[in-house]
């Protein structure tokens, strides 16, 4: 039974429980605002239902609650941060900031970081940079979920891609797994007991399933197959090898029972536009090329012509006025949670 929360209500809520978990205040804000940003868009598998484990692991120390990120190396245009193992949210934030002020004095930043984790959806990074009028690209790897091309047992993460271009008005974010779905899908289906479709996953056998936990088991398939392999390998070699974290089956996963940190890698590129053209030339091109796009007349079965982003933006701006619907079980996890914190409960 689903039930919907204003986000002043989830906001603060979020807030609390982290601040309950030993998180400073105003990185437990941060946290929560990503964390809601993302669930607004319509990201529910990476957004609050991911907030439980957060929790969990800030209690029994596996996440660090009070990081001392810094910067460890720096050079012209480029840089390398250290997370001591804190929240990914607030690694990336950081990443993403430091990129951008790279780009605002030479042009575009590249930034890598070690000693992360799990950072939810890399959305909001790239919307961070696209609302500076920069364009962002955000990568990180994840525990092994695909298996290399022909293989049936999984070493790569579902590692994702995620691009973000200002516009006029709503950003362009072309944001997705490197694996036919991302892992977090069949985490909420094992959770809700439901099955998933079929040619999603493999079972620990290498056959293929619809059973969710025997997915979670076994492997993720690669997007289309041997390119998904190739760009789960590319985001790898960028988050994981390059950043100086733990790479391929090195990376841990927040949902064991290990107290080892996950060591998640994550690589962040910011370019300013200004030194390429004017940023007012560059919209009127994007403005024009957009127009092309929704001229194009609909194939049969759609209504329009959508662009990337535009679907979360509907849905985000539909949920700012309904609420955010979170199941009873979610509610169930973060309220037994918050008992234990001594926070209010969320109520129905």
């Amino acid at each position: 039974m689903e039930a919907f929360y204003s986000v002043d209500t989830l906001q603060k809520f979020c807030t609390e429980l982290l601040l309950g978990a030993g998180v400073p205040g105003g990185q437990a804000e941060t946290v929560a605002a990503v964390l809601m940003d993302t669930s607004l868009d319509g990201i529910d598998t990476h957004g609050i239902s991911r907030l439980p484990v957060y929790l969990t692991r800030l209690q029994s120390g596996r996440i660090n609650a009070r990081p001392n990120i810094e910067t460890v190396i720096t050079a012209p245009a480029m840089a390398v941060m250290d997370g001591d193992n804190g929240l990914g949210q607030l690694v990336a934030v950081q990443a993403m900031n430091k990129a951008m002020a790279l780009a605002r004095e030479t042009g575009a930043g590249v930034v890598t970081a070690r000693h992360s984790n799990h950072f939810g959806a890399a959305t909001y990074y790239c919307k961070m940079a696209a609302g500076a009028g920069m364009i962002g690209m955000a990568f990180t790897n994840s525990p092994p979920g695909i298996p290399p091309w022909g293989g049936r047992k999984p070493y790569f993460g579902t590692n994702p891609v995620s691009f973000g271009f200002p516009t006029a008005d709503i950003p362009v974010v072309v944001d997705m797994s490197s694996s036919t779905v991302a892992r977090g899908n069949i985490i909420l289906a094992a959770k809700e007991g439901r099955p998933i479709p079929a040619g999603w996953a493999i079972d620990a056998d290498g056959k293929p399933t619809t059973d969710a936990q025997k997915a979670l088991a076994g492997a993720v398939l690669p997007l289309g197959g041997a390119k998904g392999y190739a760009l789960a390998l590319a985001v790898e070699m960028l988050s994981g090898v390059v950043s100086g974290a733990a790479y391929g089956h090195h990376v841990g996963w927040i949902y064991d029972n290990s107290r080892e940190p996950t060591d998640v890698g994550h690589f962040f590129i910011a370019i300013n536009i200004e030194p390429l053209m004017p940023f007012g030339e560059y919209v009127t091109r994007v403005e024009q090329m957009k127009s092309e796009i929704r001229s194009i007349p609909p194939a049969e079965g759609f209504d329009r012509i959508l662009l990337p982003g535009e679907r979360k933006k509907v849905k985000a701006d539909t949920r700012m006025k309904e609420g955010i619907p979170l199941s009873g079980a979610l509610i169930g996890e973060l309220n037994e949670i918050a008992a234990s914190l001594g926070v209010d409960i969320l109520s129905a």
